[in-house]
C-alpha cells in the first residue's frame, strides 16, 4: 500500500517533482536557446549534431549544459556523503529542494543581468539535484527528468493489466500515467503562461518545488 511508503516515495511527491521537471526542462528550452536543463540526452545529441555541421558556438550551449550537470551531481553527492546531511535524510531531502528552488531564481537573476550562459549553467545545475537526490518512487527506480523509461513501463504495464488482467499493473499502470502526465502539464504550464511572464514563468517549477518541500515537511516525511 502507498501509505506505508515513505513519503518521498510516494505517487505524489513524484508527481509534483515531476511537474517541476518538466516545467524546467521547457523552460530552459524555449528561453534558453532550446536547451536542455535535464534531458542530457537531448543535449548531446544537439551538441554532437551541430558540431557535426561545424556550429562551434551553438554547440558550446549543449556543452555548458552538459559540463554543469555533472557538476551539479557531484555537488549533491557530497551534501549526500556529508557527515550530519548524509545520515539524516528527511532534512537532506528538504534542504535540497529548497536549494534548487534558489539556484532556479539565480538563474533569473543572473540572465537578466547579461549571464545567459551562466543562467543556463545554473538550471542544468538544478536538474542534476533533482536527479540525483530523488531517485526511487513506490519502491523502484525513478527518474523525474526523463519519460523514456516511464513510456516502456506504460506500455509494458497496459498490456499486463488490459491482456492479463493483473492487479499489480493496474496499479503501476496509473502511478506511470500519473508521473507522465503531470510532467506535460509542468511543460505546457511553462509554454503558456510564458507568452505573459517571459523570464518570471520560471516561478511555475519553483512554486511546485515548493510544494514538494512541503509535503514533505507536513510530516517530517515519516512513513
Amino acid at each position: 500500500m502507498e501509505t506505508q511508503i515513505a513519503r518521498h516515495e510516494r505517487t505524489v511527491f513524484g508527481a509534483i517533482l515531476t511537474l517541476a521537471a518538466g516545467g524546467l526542462d521547457a523552460y530552459s528550452y524555449l528561453v534558453h536557446g532550446e536547451v536542455f536543463a535535464g534531458l542530457q540526452t537531448g543535449n548531446l545529441i544537439l551538441f554532437g549534431v551541430h558540431l557535426g555541421q561545424g556550429d562551434l558556438v551553438g554547440s558550446g550551449r549543449y556543452l555548458v549544459s552538459l559540463l554543469a550537470f555533472f557538476v551539479g551531481t557531484i555537488i549533491v553527492r557530497v551534501l549526500q556523503r556529508h557527515r550530519w546531511l548524509g545520515q539524516h535524510d528527511p532534512q537532506r531531502r528538504q534542504a535540497i529542494l529548497l536549494y534548487v528552488a534558489v539556484v532556479l531564481v539565480l538563474a533569473v537573476v543572473f540572465s537578466r543581468w547579461g549571464a545567459a550562459v551562466l543562467g543556463t549553467a545554473l538550471l542544468s545545475v538544478a536538474a542534476a539535484a533533482v536527479l540525483q537526490e530523488f531517485r526511487r518512487l513506490n519502491g523502484g527506480p525513478f527518474t523525474p527528468l526523463m519519460m523514456t523509461g516511464n513510456l516502456r513501463t506504460l506500455a509494458e504495464t497496459s498490456f499486463d493489466a488490459l491482456w492479463l488482467h493483473e492487479q499489480k499493473a493496474w496499479t503501476k499502470l496509473r502511478q506511470t500515467a500519473t508521473i507522465m502526465v503531470t510532467f506535460a502539464m509542468g511543460a505546457g504550464l511553462v509554454a503558456l503562461l510564458r507568452r505573459w511572464l517571459g523570464a518570471a514563468t520560471i516561478v511555475v517549477p519553483v512554486i511546485a518545488l515548493l510544494g514538494a518541500w512541503w509535503y514533505l515537511r507536513r510530516e517530517g516525511d515519516a512513513n
